[in-house]
């Protein structure tokens, strides 16, 4: 641990929070590190201290350390000792809520799909198998965690136990058995549940031993009268304060008025509650990672995660940073520092020079972007161990006819002897469609992201049999996971500068362009008049975009670019009319409603 302090005390008393034994108000906000580049991590967690903040909370993503059974990642991104260790070096402490489920909006909520290879694993429950792989992550996860508790120099002053259970389930010896693993592993801080605060999610959701706290974002009085009717004793507490929401595909941008959030935070703080802010930032969901709501119609999340919170997607402090640096002002200290807001990005277009369509990358592209397999029977992705991106989906039918499947998890395009047919797309419940002939069958799948919070956690992606032509089964199938590491280089091939060959890109396909730059510095990539895909700068994923909106715009980080040469690549499933990447002044994330 490089940034360590004196050992110090937490913990709960009659009516307070005890830090050294006095009392201390917990004033924090949710920054998740695997959001945020990790090269911008520093100024992020400093801005949040100029706010006003003590604190930083932050989820752990079971499913993005351990994305196969047996590795716990901490590299980079992921890099949560590094993490926590920048949130001591500002001086503010640190909440960690390792789950092992934590929503957030988070594709599968965090549990890794392998997990539920096995039909007999139980989901959020006390179930033997399900408790011995999460018993295998905490002991790859809380070594970190406990090395940095505030007993031993660190900033970690409180670990929450699962994540608003009683909206889910009711299992004590689920709660109890994930308590004894925290402690075993060295937990030591007082461990939290949250929940909404009603009667029964409050009952349900926690255990007498545990630390109950709120979740919501009005109504603060009201809510916490309720949190006391559970909780008799001990500090009061929004551990997750709702200052704004999260967006999905073909929807409006969410957005809450500053001067009721402001208001409705004043009134948390005067009841002498602590509170979390969340989001303090949101970030972004780079690469796959988003999650998806399924409540009768499956909505995937964006790509931004900006959550209209105080800081923007890209740390700038917005309007809600300086009303609720003002409130806070007037419950705590705050730093006489205030953040300089950022130049507008630059602006300026690179010609997208050269293009290849995925069915050439498939048969040429050096690495390869995968391996096919041949089955006898449908597989869904999670069968051939392939969880997140895209698959191909190929076999030969003798005739046309009414082509459907049990179900499509998400989108399934689908091809004729290499002509598109059709789109069979999830949110809008489609399973059939009609094939004008017999030949080659293709499907692109698109796994647009695993469902994070209700009972749909942990299903299969991919498609899902039977596999019908009017009423006959389809047996035989080749199926193609695409190499998600190697897309980018599926575009590369050497252009003369100011070549301009790619009229249009008629996806599925790659296109790609090259750009200099004299010192990195963050972009927003305008998505407008592309269809649907996904972008890349050097090789980083920068995530999902589709004309669906409401974002037109992707955040490049700064710290993803170099100075010199740097290349963009963009996998484009459907149409590009002008093959021209535009990098705009400042995000567009959509319309509103009010």
């Amino acid at each position: 641990m490089s940034a360590s302090t004196t050992p110090r005390s937490f913990s709960i008393g009659e009516q307070d929070f005890l830090l050294d034994g006095e009392p201390f108000r917990i004033i924090s906000g949710a920054l998740h590190y695997f959001r945020v580049h990790p090269d911008q991590w520093a100024d992020r967690i400093h801005k949040a201290r100029l706010m006003g903040l003590n604190t930083i909370e932050t989820y752990v993503p079971w499913n993005e350390h351990s994305p196969q059974r047996g590795t716990f990642d901490t590299a980079g991104a992921l890099d949560l000792a590094r993490f926590l260790d920048l949130v001591a070096a500002e001086g503010l402490l640190a909440i960690v809520r390792p789950g092992p489920y934590i929503c957030a909006e988070w594709d599968n909520g965090g549990l890794p799909a392998w997990l539920f290879s096995d039909p007999a694993v139980g989901v959020r429950r006390n179930e033997p198998l399900y408790m011995a792989a999460i018993a295998e992550y905490f002991d790859a996860l809380l070594p970190i965690v406990a090395e940095r508790q505030i007993d031993r120099g660190g900033p970690v002053v409180l670990v929450q136990i699962e994540n608003e259970y009683g909206a889910y389930g009711d299992d004590k010896d689920y709660l109890r058995a994930l308590v004894d693993l925290n402690r075993a592993g060295g937990i030591t801080v007082p461990l939290t549940t949250i929940d909404q605060p009603t009667h029964q999610m409050l009952s349900d959701g926690g255990l007498p031993e545990l630390h109950k706290t709120g979740s919501f974002g009005s109504r603060a009085t009201a809510r916490l009268a309720t949190l006391r009717e559970h909780q008799p004793t001990g500090p009061l507490m929004c551990a997750e304060f709702w200052n704004g929401w999260f967006d999905h595909w073909g929807a409006h941008h969410h957005t809450t008025g500053t001067a009721e959030a402001a208001a409705e935070l004043d009134e948390l703080l005067a009841s002498g509650a602590s509170v979390n802010l969340y989001m303090l930032l949101g970030g972004t969901n780079f690469g796959f990672t988003n999650g998806a709501n399924d409540k009768g119609v499956y909505q995937p999340t964006t790509t931004s995660y900006d959550y209209d919170a105080p800081l923007t997607e890209s740390g700038e402090p917005g309007p809600k940073f300086w009303a609720f640096r003002d409130v806070i002002a007037k419950y705590a200290p705050v730093p006489d520092e205030v953040p300089v807001a950022s130049a507008p990005a630059p602006v300026f277009e690179v010609v997208l020079d050269r293009s290849v369509p995925l069915s050439q990358a498939i048969r040429s592209s050096a690495p390869s972007l995968g391996t096919w397999g041949e089955y006898d029977h449908l597989p869904t992705l999670d069968e051939l161990g392939h969880f997140r991106g895209f698959a191909l989906y190929e076999t030969t039918v003798e005739t046309g006819g009414v082509l459907s499947f049990g179900e499509v998890r998400d989108r399934a395009q689908v091809f004729l002897d290499g002509e598109p047919v059709g789109v069979l797309s999830r949110d809008r419940h489609d399973t059939a469609l009609v094939v004008p002939g017999g030949g080659v069958l293709q499907l692109l799948v698109e796994d647009q992201g695993r469902v994070n919070y209700g009972p749909r956690i942990g299903e299969d992606k991919g498609l899902v049999g039977p596999a019908l032509l009017d009423g006959a089964e389809i047996a035989g199938w080749r199926v193609l996971p695409l190499d998600v590491g190697s897309l980018p280089a599926a575009a590369r091939r050497d252009v003369e500068p100011g070549e301009a060959s790619v009229v249009s890109v008629a996806g599925p396909a790659f296109a790609g362009g090259s750009f200099d730059i004299e010192t990195p510095a963050d972009l927003y990539l305008s998505t407008a008049g592309w269809g649907k895909g996904n972008a890349f700068v050097n090789g980083f994923n920068l995530g999902r975009y589709w004309s669906n909106g409401p974002a037109s715009t992707l955040y490049v980080p700064g710290p993803a670019l170099v100075a010199g040469r740097n290349e963009i690549v963009v996998f484009e499933t459907l149409a590009i009319a002008r093959p021209v990447a535009r990098f705009v002044a400042a995000p567009e994330l959509g319309h509103t409603e009010f």
